[in-house]
């Protein structure tokens, strides 16, 4: 019996024990204090208090929140802000990379997640840079090259990219690096300081749990911030937002990442949901998905027509993916008997292990219905 030292937090989520949800790398589940913290946030905060909250914590809410996800990736106070979505920041994030470079291109990885492409696509179009798309096992970066961005996690097959090694060498070639953290932010460990990162993105509703569509964070090392001259010069991202003054002066600090106004429930609803990371430690978190998806994996390896494409090593994020001829039809199916993972076409079956509250036993009851439908 595989022992787990965080059985107790699944006790904090609203799970039906009926169903066995492999999902939360697309949709993470709610925890169960989220749902009496919005209720205060319309009927007190918005209802009662009216615009005085946003002198009472609403204003400062994307920086305070972004620094309770620093301590998710390994950053320090002041480097993460949580605006906008995922895309948004990428856009961000590239067109600051890019700014004044005398450099020639741009670099993405060939298998990244759609979105990461066309905004790559876009800021080239933009700027007049050429776009390469590259295997990030064979990364070649050179004296042209601008600014790499690369997945952590690779959303179809789950592997897990080299974030030290992948850094070291884009730098090595006078490279900036965007590294899009979706699918490993509340997976693993993460060491943006440590590593030098320059700059990173990532949304908050999968394994952080948010909600959907909650506010993505952008992070920013202190020492890039006064280089940082981002594209969407919104009001909030203004040293002094309500001076009202027609010229635009970023803030000093991470806060210039900022554009519009933000969105407060949404906001604060990830902000409820990070509390249960409060009680967990991210060792813990890695081990048990390494775990749960290792034990998944022995268990439908050997199934007929199962391919499995996520690595067997530790190279890999919180997901199994399988590819099967009939992936969609199979996928439906497993969903009608209340196994819910997801397919991505044209032949991918992907199941997300979320520590903080699935167990062995959901692996081995969706390996179980699996095995009957084949």
């Amino acid at each position: 019996m595989n022992h787990d030292p965080l059985a107790h937090v699944r006790a904090l989520f609203d799970l039906d024990d009926s169903v066995v949800y492999l999902d939360g790398n697309s949709l993470g589940a709610p925890p169960k204090n989220v749902a009496a913290r919005v209720q205060d946030v319309i009927a007190n905060q918005w209802g009662r208090r009216l615009i005085r909250s946003w002198s009472e914590g609403w204003w400062t809410a994307p920086e305070r929140i972004g620094d309770r996800i620093g301590k998710l990736v390994g950053a320090a106070p002041g480097q993460v802000v949580v605006a906008d979505s995922t895309s948004v920041n990428l856009f961000k994030a590239l067109m600051a990379a890019v700014r004044g470079t005398d450099r020639s291109e741009i670099v993405v990885d060939a298998g990244t997640f759609p979105t990461d492409g066309y905004i790559a696509r876009s800021v080239a179009d933009l700027t007049g840079l050429a776009l390469r798309p590259v295997d990030p096992d064979h990364l070649a970066v050179h004296d042209r090259t601008a600014v790499v961005l690369l997945n952590h996690v690779d959303y179809r097959t789950g592997r897990l990219l080299d974030m030290a090694e992948l850094t070291a060498r884009a730098h090595a070639a006078g490279a900036k690096v965007v590294w899009d953290l979706c699918h490993s932010a509340g997976v693993l460990p993460i060491e943006l300081d440590r590593l030098n990162v320059d700059l990173a993105v990532g949304c908050t509703y999968k394994f952080l749990n948010g909600g959907p569509g909650s506010p993505a964070f952008l992070y920013v090392p202190t020492a890039a911030q006064p280089g940082f001259h981002q594209p969407l010069t919104g009001w909030t991202g203004h040293r002094a937002p309500f001076a009202m003054t027609p010229d635009y002066t970023p803030d000093g600090g991470v806060s210039r990442a900022r554009a519009g106004t933000p969105d407060i429930v949404s906001m604060l609803t990830l902000d409820a949901a990070l509390d249960v990371w409060d009680q967990v430690d991210l060792r813990d978190v890695r081990a048990k998905g390494l775990a749960l998806t290792a034990h998944f994996r022995g268990l439908v390896e050997d199934l007929p027509g199962i391919e499995v494409i996520t690595p067997a090593d530790e190279w890999r994020g919180h997901q199994v993916s399988l590819r099967h001829r009939d992936a969609e039809s199979l996928m439906r199916r497993l969903i009608e008997r209340d196994v819910i993972g997801d397919h991505r076409p044209p032949d991918v079956l992907r199941f997300g292990f979320a520590p903080l509250y699935n167990s062995f036993e959901d692996a081995e009851r969706a390996a179980a219905v699996l095995k009957e439908l084949l």
